[in-house]
């Protein structure tokens, strides 16, 4: 993590929430008190910025300067709303295309996902709000500058985010080596979202029982599963080449 990926203090914390920096994650010391503090508690519930309670030696491994209790990661860049770019994609009569990122954590792996992604053309990246990578400097740094053109929504509840979607007419496809279909078979011909969880833990219950395809990519080695990032791309590029074959827009 880099030193401009945060900052910390009450005071410096309260006056860059006021100017409006995007605070990706907030974490306060557990016992946090004082003047300062309420301040800055009114400010996270008028700007509806939820934050960590944790132990003060979490916040020392972070840095080891006087912080006051409180430290905030920086967004590189600006959330959108999925709602308002759901509805600005077909407006534009844009075939939409949307990746959702399930319990990814690690950012190299986010950082190559979303340079794929970029490449090929995908209308926006879903992510939780908790329990998910921060987009920092880091992360666009392995992206290769793409999260900074490619929209990416932070969602509070990625459960509501998959039904949003199904609602609004999306093929909300889950990628698992425990599906029996063969990635080749799905259509994506359709407004897509595809769906991909973490290596350790996979796609959620909650998030699978609501897919409407649940796809796999066939092994021939020794090893049961692929890089979460190298996965990504194989299913985006199957998305291109249907597509491509169908003589669809791909942007």
């Amino acid at each position: 993590m880099e030193a401009n990926d945060y900052i910390y203090g009450l005071r410096a914390i309260i006056e860059a929430i006021r100017e409006g920096r995007h605070i990706d994650k907030l974490f306060i010391k557990k016992d946090l008190q004082g003047e300062l503090a309420s301040e800055l508690f009114a400010l996270m519930r008028e700007h509806r910025i939820v934050a960590q309670r944790v132990p003060v030696e979490r916040l020392n491994r972070i840095t080891r300067k006087n912080h006051q209790g409180a430290i905030a990661m920086l967004s590189a860049v600006e959330y959108q709303n999925l709602g308002n770019l759901v509805t600005t994609l077909f407006d534009d009569g844009i075939l939409p295309f949307i990746v959702v990122l399930d319990g990814i954590t690690d950012v190299r792996n986010f950082g190559a996902i979303a340079r794929t992604a970029e490449c090929c053309g995908v209308n926006g990246l879903v992510i939780a709000e908790r329990g998910s990578v921060s987009v920092g400097g880091d992360a666009v740094k392995t992206s290769a500058g793409a999260l900074l053109s490619l929209p990416v929504c932070r969602e509070r509840n990625l459960v509501n985010a998959v039904k949003f979607l199904k609602e609004s007419g999306f093929n909300v496809v889950a990628v698992s080596e425990k599906a029996d279909c063969n990635y080749t078979l799905g259509n994506y011909d359709v407004p897509t979202a595809l769906v991909m969880g973490a290596e350790d833990t996979g796609i959620s219950p909650e998030i699978m029982a609501l897919c409407d395809t649940r796809v796999s990519i066939p092994m021939f080695g020794h090893i049961g599963s692929l890089n979460v990032s190298v996965a990504a791309g194989v299913m985006m590029y199957e998305v291109v080449r249907q597509r491509l074959n169908a003589d669809l827009e791909v942007i």
